[in-house]
């Protein structure tokens, strides 16, 4: 075993056990602080397969926008931080059940796939992904409209989010 499978193996084993802990704790502060966590592990596996790119994306976008306002909204509008509810819900077994199912069914699935032995080809030297996302994303033969289209649903998401926070109806 080389000494990149094992720092792969290392970060899975704790992005994985992060993922656990975000689930499974009580408090909702500590939930969002091992989502943080689980994020930055994912990070850091994206760099480990050398794609830089979305490893900072990773970093800035989902650990330092998405998880840091998650934690800000949580802590300034909650004054008990601890969820009284039912911590399991009474069929918790049948989604435990079906997880197994998915997961024995993707391991029957690509048992016998090729591309699981496969490594990916080498990098060309002078080879710009940053550059080529790019061009990729204002091509209009590539991805333009799904571009657009998220574009106007995230200004569609804020107009309304704005609507709600303003309108003196809906909140009292």
């Amino acid at each position: 075993m080389t000494g990149e499978q094992i720092v792969f193996l290392v970060v899975a084993l704790f992005t994985l056990g992060s993922g656990f802990m975000v689930v499974t704790t009580r408090n909702l502060v500590h939930a969002a602080l091992w989502l943080v966590s689980t994020l930055f592990g994912v990070a850091v596996t994206y760099a480990v397969l050398d794609a830089a790119f979305l490893a900072v994306v990773q970093v800035v976008v989902y650990i330092g926008a998405i998880a840091i306002l998650f934690i800000f909204a949580v802590m300034l509008t909650r004054k008990d931080v601890r969820d009284q509810g039912p911590q399991m819900n009474k069929n918790w077994w049948f989604g435990a059940l079906l997880a197994v199912m998915t997961f024995g069914g993707l391991y029957f699935l690509l048992q016998g796939w090729s591309g699981l032995s496969k490594t990916a080809a080498a990098i060309p030297a002078g080879f710009d992904a940053v550059a080529e996302l790019g061009n990729e994303l204002v091509s209009p033969a590539a991805y333009v409209l799904p571009f657009e289209v998220a574009s106007v649903l995230l200004v569609a998401a804020l107009v309304g989010a704005v609507y709600v926070a303003f309108n003196p109806r809906s909140g009292k």
